[in-house]
């Protein structure tokens, strides 16, 4: 199975696909879409949808795991997310792709054992989990612990074992 899990965010959605063969997991590719600062925001949801769909193209993922809305003090600043996961779900949904959703909390939870781990504990467990030789870039490495929480969720072998 691919998954193509998304960290979404308006100036670096963090993206990576995994490859989940029985309990085993590989990165095939991950990294950010930036965006910067200056440019507005039709153009950032027009850059985020045009990457996810190219990705989708390129790997054919099965799945796409992305973080559920948060609750933010600023409702601003959560408009601006929901746009932006808006142009991630849409890329998927127009290619017929399964689209799953995980709070924050499981997600830690998924990949820590805590669900209230700090970003440096998700990319260290996140290196570990995937052998990567370096730490991932932040908004990349919350991208595999989607992807990586997606494979806790389907398989039988790490429910049974409790690690979920």
């Amino acid at each position: 199975m691919i998954v193509l899990g998304v960290d979404t965010s308006l100036r670096s959605t963090g993206y990576a696909v995994v490859s989940i063969e029985g309990t085993r997991m590989h990165a095939v590719s991950y990294g950010c879409i930036p965006n910067p600062q200056k440019l507005p925001l039709s153009q950032c949801l027009k850059n985020i949808y045009a990457k996810i769909s190219e990705l989708i193209e390129e790997y054919s993922p099965d799945v796409l795991s992305v973080e559920k809305v948060i609750y933010a003090k600023n409702a601003n600043v959560m408009l601006v997310l929901g746009e932006a996961r808006g142009a991630v779900i849409t890329a998927a949904a127009n290619k017929g792709i399964e689209i799953y959703e995980y709070e924050p909390r499981r997600i830690k939870m998924a990949v820590c054992g805590n669900g209230r781990a700090e970003k440096e504990q998700v990319q260290r467990m996140v290196k570990t989990l995937l052998s990567l030789d370096e730490l991932p870039q932040n908004d990349a490495a919350d991208a595999m612990a989607i992807a990586i929480t997606h494979s806790h969720s389907i398989s039988p072998l790490l429910k049974m074992n409790g690690a979920i």
